[in-house]
């Protein structure tokens, strides 16, 4: 074989190893509270709702907006979120906050805001299930 060949055939190979290797890294599954807390790192996923009977706020003098949030397990556990509060975060039918546990916080780096659709209008008459 050709030596041009053989290099060609290793730089592929390596460069689609390390392309596997990232991808594998960047892809977190859900969990709440609970497992946040016995993980480490600061990509781990939670989803939950908004607690509504806890307060939220932004303070001006630490940019962070401060908020609780329940998980899909029923555990409430305070955010903190380094930017002020989404547009949309008052209607939002899930959130979900990536980062990391510390103590009985979650420091979130960023936040994922779901809404409802519009498209998912369940009062269109035009629009019927079928049996």
């Amino acid at each position: 074989m050709r030596p041009r060949l053989v290099f060609g055939i290793a730089g592929i190979i390596v460069f689609t190893t390390l392309v596997m290797i990232n991808f594998s890294q960047s892809i977190n599954s859900y969990v709440d509270f609970e497992q946040a807390a016995e993980m480490t790192g600061d990509r781990i996923h939670v989803v939950g709702i908004w607690d509504n009977s806890e307060p939220a706020f932004f303070s001006s003098e630490t940019m962070q907006f401060t908020f609780y949030m329940k998980d899909e397990s029923g555990n409430s556990r305070r955010v903190t979120y380094p930017n002020p509060k989404p547009n949309n975060f008052e209607q939002a039918d899930q959130i979900v906050v990536i980062g990391e546990m510390r103590g009985d916080t979650f420091v979130s780096s960023d936040m994922l805001v779901k809404c409802p659709s519009k498209y998912n209008d369940t009062t269109n008459p035009e629009f019927t299930e079928l049996d």
